[in-house]
């Protein structure tokens, strides 16, 4: 009880991170897996997969899960729209609205298909979960077909998207790189044999010169 009470009152994640872990040892809950493949490169990757779906389970038990393929946004275009904001904050909501199908289309158009004509179909669908399973080419429930996104990481990707929208809207000026254009190359020394052939005449003239010797000095 007190590792828990501990729990809620910390401001830091890492001390609620290393508490929970103190917890699950207590309480028994604690799991090792262990990663292996035939070269390194394989077991990076898969070590990576292992630690992506470790943090999207803690995300889940933390919030919740939500049917994936972008089925959550599309379905909080009505959630917006009961808002009842008034001018600037409506504009804002507006563009939010307008832009919540975009995830959607996204995976419509990755997978060879026409975004608009994915999207207007999932809105028709009667079903809260019902939506676009891209993998198997097919309209169903995301969330009977194990088609689920964690709540908190749906949330936190529509508000870090408000967040840098804003702030480009409310900056004077941003930097970034110029374009550098790559100067041509010069010629190569392919030429150098024909033009240091004239070379070859200046020996003989200078072999001409040997009648100098005939002068007195």
């Amino acid at each position: 009880e007190q590792i828990r009470r501990e729990m809620e009152t910390t401001t830091s994640d890492y001390d609620r991170e290393k508490l929970e872990e103190r917890l699950a040892k207590l309480a028994g809950g604690v799991a090792q897996i262990n990663v292996g493949a035939a070269t390194e490169t394989e077991m990076k990757e898969r070590k990576a997969l292992m630690e992506d779906a470790r943090a999207a389970t803690k995300a889940a038990l933390e919030e919740g899960i939500v049917p994936g393929g972008g089925v959550a946004l599309l379905r909080s275009e009505k959630a917006v729209e009961k808002l009842g904001l008034e001018g600037d904050e409506a504009l804002g909501a507006k563009l939010v609205q307008k832009v919540l199908d975009a995830p959607m289309r996204a995976i419509a158009d990755n997978a060879g298909l026409d975004g608009a004509v994915v999207v207007n179909r999932v809105r028709q669908m009667k079903g809260k979960t019902d939506g676009y399973d891209a993998d198997r080419d097919s309209y169903c429930d995301l969330v009977e077909a194990g088609i689920i996104d964690p709540a908190k990481v749906v949330r936190t990707a529509l508000q870090n998207a408000a967040s840098v929208a804003a702030l480009l809207l409310t900056t004077s000026c941003l930097i970034t790189d110029i374009p550098k254009e790559e100067e041509p190359a010069g010629p190569g020394p392919g030429g150098m044999p024909g033009g240091m052939g004239g070379m070859g005449g200046m020996g003989g003239g200078m072999g001409g010169m040997g009648g100098m010797g005939g002068m007195g000095f």
